[in-house]
């Protein structure tokens, strides 16, 4: 079985309406080449998302993350891959799609 690449603060995370997440975390321990590895309990602002059903403007402005690791942990929390499953949500909490993983490092791999 071999292994998918972690998620760090130098991916490029979208919602399905094309905003971006501001990617952050509290990790100060795992890095991959200095840049630190995204945890499952992340939350992550997104930044222009366009998503206006019927005419109704209800932008994605929070990714929250589902799914992560099942062997690695970063400071007892599964770490992010990047096939790690997160949500988009509105202002109010509905969530809005599934986020898409548009690019991540590709040298540390976990399972």
């Amino acid at each position: 079985m071999s292994g998918v690449p972690l998620l760090t603060t130098t991916a490029t995370v979208m919602c399905p309406h094309g905003g971006m997440a501001v990617l952050a975390t509290s990790n100060t321990q795992a890095m991959v080449r200095d840049s630190p590895v995204l945890m499952l309990s992340d939350r992550h602002a997104i930044t222009g998302c366009a998503f206006a059903p019927g005419g109704v403007y209800t932008p994605c402005v929070q990714l929250q993350w589902v799914t992560g690791a099942l062997q690695c942990n970063v400071q007892g929390v599964p770490a992010l891959l990047q096939t790690s499953v997160g949500l988009t949500l509105n202002a109010a909490g509905v969530p809005q799609g599934a986020a898409l993983v548009v690019q991540t490092q590709t040298e540390a791999l976990a399972l």
